[in-house]
């Protein structure tokens, strides 16, 4: 996974509770930042990674993720004093998906193969993603393909620490999935556990990393 650094705080995302924002890199790009300083801390970034990794590893698409190196020095330039609080309490790496300029929030008179449906859906119930629903589908339409998003409410057991009794566990919130209705039958991908939560830092992890991996597998098994 890439590293940048972060040269401008350009605009907040404001749809966001966690109050994403749009900066620019040192490598020219723009990247919608998830802030370590932002209510559910560093596992929500740590969510983002395995949760969204895993979609690219099956096939979906998702923005590239690169660690963001912020300067809490940036927070100058900024009139807002939540962001410049925001800023100054996410010094160092934090989460960045690339910007997707001129990318439309999903409705449903976008028409999604059932395969493709039944992946994504898939995806959600091994990660306990609860952020995918009508109200808030975390999908964006992009040169006529679907994108997902924003998967910092997934793996939500880890907040509590109960990350493993949740591998087997049914996850009733799927029957509000955006994509449910018009899933087909269930996939069964594979992928590799241990390269996916690699990504993520070690100093972000508060248990060995061994516990995301069996996780992943033994929910995936469970799904079956």
């Amino acid at each position: 996974m890439r590293t940048v650094r972060a040269t401008r705080y350009a605009t907040p995302l404001r749809e966001g509770g966690s109050l994403p924002g749009v900066v620019e890199a040192d490598d020219d790009g723009m990247y919608v930042v998830k802030f370590r300083g932002a209510g559910q801390g560093v596992k929500a970034l740590v969510a983002e990674i395995i949760a969204g990794e895993l979609g690219r590893a099956v096939g979906l698409n998702v923005p590239e993720i690169v660690l963001v190196d912020v300067d809490p020095v940036l927070a100058r330039a900024e009139p807002d004093p939540e962001i410049q609080e925001l800023i100054e309490a996410s010094a160092g790496l934090n989460v960045g998906l690339d910007f997707l300029p001129g990318a439309l929030a999903y409705d449903s008179a976008f028409e999604v193969a059932p395969e493709l449906a039944a992946l994504v859906v898939w995806l959600d119930e091994l990660t306990l993603n609860i952020d995918r629903t009508p109200r808030n589908p975390n999908l964006l339409v992009w040169h006529g393909r679907l994108w997902l998003i924003d998967h910092g409410a997934a793996l939500f057991p880890h907040h509590a620490g109960d990350l493993a009794g949740a591998a087997r566990r049914d996850f009733a919130a799927i029957a509000d999935h955006v994509l449910t209705p018009i899933a087909g039958e269930r996939p069964r991908p594979s992928f590799d556990a241990s390269a996916i939560v690699s990504l993520v830092p070690p100093e972000w992890l508060d248990v060995p990393a061994a516990t995301y991996m069996s996780f992943l597998e033994e929910r995936a098994a469970f799904l079956a």
